[in-house]
């Protein structure tokens, strides 16, 4: 017989599936679902809000850039509750753990802090993926409900909605780490808040200005345009947008090690 494993380290081992399975238990507790599919709604009603004052003519004539218009005014709405869903998600997420001492319990069956850290990502990503998801099909439905026949061009549609997934996690996972190390959750919840101007306002901004800042990448990632007074396609730079990501997730990498050294 081999010799026993140690209990922190069998703990370990039942790790990241029993604490991906853990966190989705907390969010039954928490609404996460209820939260993010009200933000989800609130997202598709105002980028979608033009289809009701729009002129009808338009929604069948050729040339009318329908769907263009359309998905420029979802990555308007996007780039304001993204950042504001991925702060309250992480924040509620992580908050549980500072009131209950669950830190402490954690770590004494084994799982450090930056190994939740980590789990609670996981379980984001499984809300976060699909809320987006249902934002932009739910989004296309209600178009070609109210009437839209002009042909759906869906490569950018496809690119927008599987980017702006990656972009949304990135803010996820730094709001997990900085709710992790400022227990006053309102800082969390009040950077997502400033995150979601900054986002609007690098809409406007020049593209090398936008990729300086997080938020930014809403614009980056944008696959529509103005030019002049018409609604285009436009292709997002995919060396940024990549070198973001997996900048981001360096980062939090290195960070969630971090917290495995703090005292608590």
């Amino acid at each position: 017989m081999g010799a026993p494993i140690p209990a922190g380290r069998a703990a370990a081992a039942g790790g990241t599936a029993g604490g991906l399975a853990l966190e989705l238990a907390k969010m039954r507790r928490l609404r996460t679902v209820p939260v993010a599919a009200a933000v989800v709604a609130a997202t598709v009603a105002l980028s979608g809000i033009n289809l009701m004052s729009a002129d009808r003519a338009a929604f069948t004539r050729p040339g009318s850039h329908m769907w263009e218009q359309l998905l420029l005014g979802y990555t308007l709405m996007a780039a304001i509750t993204g950042p504001v869903l991925a702060s309250v998600l992480a924040s509620r997420q992580t908050d549980i753990e500072h009131s209950g001492a669950g830190w402490t319990l954690f770590a004494t069956a084994g799982r450090t802090p930056g190994a939740l850290c980590r789990a609670k990502l996981a379980a984001l990503a499984v809300v976060v993926v699909p809320a987006v998801l249902v934002q932009s099909l739910a989004l296309v439905a209600w178009a070609r409900l109210s009437g839209v026949g002009v042909p759906l061009d869906a490569g950018p549609w496809a690119l927008y909605t599987v980017e702006l997934m990656a972009v949304d996690l990135a803010l996820c996972a730094f709001h997990v780490w900085l709710a992790a190390v400022v227990e006053n959750q309102l800082i969390g919840v009040g950077v997502g808040l400033i995150g979601s101007f900054i986002g609007v306002y690098m809409l406007l901004a020049p593209a090398s200005v936008a990729r300086l800042v997080p938020w930014g990448y809403y614009a980056v990632i944008s696959c529509a345009r103005m030019e002049g007074a018409t609604a285009r396609y436009t292709a997002p730079a995919p060396g940024w947008v990549a070198g973001f990501l997996v900048l981001s997730a360096v980062l939090f990498a290195v960070a969630t090690r971090r917290l495995d050294r703090i005292e608590r």
